[in-house]
């Protein structure tokens, strides 16, 4: 039988279950994840740097863990809360269980709580500090601890998961662009869908200067997902506005969409419990479709949803619309008329699905075409 584990919220709410994954003690920033699929990917997602991640689906780890559905090297969330974790594993892939994957890599979670409760209270008073423990399970002793936290405002966690070393992801049949992209937590399904449409992908760390970037004469840049707060990754936001005098095409994703806000003029502010799930819908007003779409976002630009933006690169206006909140999804940067750059809040390579936005990519080569 596992441990006892306590969960303790920054307000002092408390949870009772049992261990799951390793035991010990965490903390982070508790957000929850609407997706009743794809929890491999979201654990190995970079941008959960710092955050504990509640499921909200009761039932998880029934297919598993394999070898192959990664977005990167390691588990990166802080922990994990789940309600009913699976006591086998069945699918032909699995390679073993979850909780023992969590294990092996030291990711301290919780189960058999009321994870509909913990929702719900986030929802209600918003995202906060948490702390999970099987080995103090003193509720104020935990509190304490929780409190001399760091919050997630104003933290810069970018280079904490970026690549050390650039490398390179090989275009897939004949070479038709060269792109640079900056791993501020960027997911291994990324390079590949750009390389399967003929792009060399140069991946380079965070701290990449535009001496770098223009180093390797890219026909475009892009900007990945990544973790902590965009108010804080003043470097980057440099580094893109360099990008965009030089006039080179430009894409973004998630994190990538917030530093194109910033480095357009625009603000950034703190939702109140992000949207993390597979399950979004999402108004393309360039095309008038409505888009189920992956998110994973704690932060969001602050533009006018309607009319257009000057700026000294061109005129911006906001392309993707959050149906459930009118929250800003996307930006276009637009110079005579023509599309220079674009971003998105959400994740069109969505590993784990849904792939309705997967035509991002062929914009961006489209975007790259116009500029040969």
């Amino acid at each position: 039988m596992s441990a006892e584990a306590i969960l303790v919220l920054e307000d002092g709410r408390v949870f009772r279950g049992q261990s799951f994954g390793a035991e010990g003690e965490t903390f982070g920033e508790l957000v929850f994840n609407t997706g009743m699929s794809g929890y491999q990917e979201t654990l190995t997602d970079p941008s959960y740097r710092g955050q504990v991640v509640l499921m909200t689906a009761p039932h998880i780890g029934n297919t598993g863990w394999n070898d192959d559905d990664a977005e990167s090297g390691q588990i990166w969330v802080a922990g994990f809360i789940v309600r009913d974790p699976a006591p086998r594993p069945s699918n032909w892939r699995s390679t073993r269980s979850l909780d023992a994957a969590l294990a092996e890599q030291g990711i301290v979670g919780i189960s058999d709580i009321d994870t509909r409760a913990l929702t719900r209270h986030i929802r209600d008073r918003g995202a906060m500090r948490v702390g999970i423990s099987t080995t103090t399970l003193d509720e104020a002793q935990l509190l304490e601890r929780v409190l001399s936290q760091p919050v997630m405002t104003g933290a810069d966690l970018a280079s904490e998961v970026s690549t050390k070393a650039g490398y390179v992801v090989e275009a897939v049949g004949e070479k038709r662009f060269t792109v640079v992209a900056l791993d501020l937590g960027i997911k291994s399904m990324t390079p590949n869908q750009l390389a399967a449409r003929g792009i060399e992908v140069h991946v380079l760390p965070s701290h990449a200067s535009y001496e770098d970037i223009a180093g390797v004469e890219p026909d475009g840049v892009f900007f990945s997902n990544g973790p902590g707060d965009p108010a804080a990754a003043d470097g980057p936001v440099a580094v893109l506005r360099d990008v965009l005098d030089a006039e080179i095409p430009f894409f973004g994703i998630c994190f990538g969409n917030q530093l194109f806000g910033r480095a357009l003029g625009l603000g950034t502010y703190k939702l109140k419990f992000g949207h993390r799930g597979i399950n979004q819908p999402v108004l393309d007003r360039t095309t008038g479709r409505v888009e189920v779409t992956a998110h994973n976002h704690g932060f969001a630009v602050d533009a006018p949803l309607e009319g257009s933006v000057g700026t000294p690169y061109g005129e911006v206006t906001v392309s993707h619309v959050g149906l459930n909140d009118q929250v800003v999804e996307g930006l276009e940067l637009r110079r005579d008329g023509d599309l220079v750059g674009f971003s998105v809040q959400y994740h069109p390579e969505a590993a784990a699905g849904p792939h309705d936005a997967n035509y991002l990519f062929d914009r961006f080569v489209d975007v790259m075409r116009k500029d040969a």
